[in-house]
């Protein structure tokens, strides 16, 4: 019965991973919601394992983007200086109020909702905020106000990553869109996934030590979604991404109504 188990969480991870691959959408806004409401894992602990499961995922991301060059080192490190402590200060009140373990789940499974409803908008209209931000933007007086913003957003994307793992991915490269209208997508996306790279590292690690990851669960997922990633990526030039992206987006604004329900 394991094994099925296990294998069962193999194929989430590989179907998760072909999404991530072709969209680009982070793990966690599929991941979570599919080991919640699927498999019935403990919400606390579906978002501890999809948090190292990210961190682990997204060093192989990162690493390309950065011998692309697509990644903007300055915006990870502005992102990172908010949200790394907001990270642990999370953490740490989480650590006071998880216990009865109920109390921290019903906080995860709200904030998890509300952000899987933000994250179908951000996926669904990503490409016209941004038009929008280039358009009316002017990038000298983005450039001037942009460091203190990425900090704030880096803040806010700590807290939501830290207690739901959803927020790193299209959320982000969404609010970087608009503060930096001016840098190519490219290196928007790396930046975003290279920042991710830190936050969930430390999140998850954080997780670990309250108790909410599970390691038998975790190695399940990344049998699976390590090929998928690989497969998605390589097709991702030839996906339809004007299906693709709303079907994403359905499918993450139906879990997010169905969690807060």
């Amino acid at each position: 019965m394991l094994e099925h188990f296990d294998a069962l969480h193999a194929v989430a991870g590989l179907l998760v991973g072909l999404l991530v691959g072709l969209t680009g959408v982070g793990g966690g806004s599929l991941m979570t919601p599919i080991l919640v409401l699927i498999f019935g894992v403990n919400a606390g602990t579906a978002v501890g394992t999809d948090l190292l499961f990210a961190s682990l995922t997204k060093v192989v991301g990162s690493t390309v983007h950065g011998k692309r060059n697509s990644v903007d080192w300055k915006i990870v490190r502005r992102l990172a200086l908010g949200s790394v402590p907001a990270a642990v200060l999370t953490l740490v009140v989480m650590s006071q109020l998880g216990r009865p373990p109920e109390g921290t789940s019903r906080v995860v499974l709200m904030v998890l909702g509300i952000m899987l409803i933000v994250t179908a908008v951000a996926t669904l209209f990503q490409k016209q905020i941004a038009a929008f931000a280039q358009a009316r933007e002017d990038s000298t007086t983005a450039e001037a106000r942009a460091p203190w913003a990425t900090v704030l957003l880096g803040a806010v994307l700590g807290v939501a990553v830290t207690l739901s793992s959803v927020g790193a991915g299209a959320i982000g490269v969404t609010a970087l869109l608009l503060l930096y209208p001016g840098l190519r997508i490219a290196r928007i996306v790396g930046s975003d996934i290279a920042h991710a790279v830190p936050l969930t590292l430390v999140a998850g690690f954080g997780h670990w030590v309250i108790g909410d990851v599970n390691f038998a669960l975790l190695l399940a997922l990344l049998l699976g979604s390590v090929p998928g990633v690989i497969v998605g990526s390589l097709l991702s030039t030839r996906s339809p991404d004007r299906i693709l992206r709303p079907a994403l987006a359905a499918v993450l604004l139906v879990s997010g109504i169905k969690l807060l329900t």
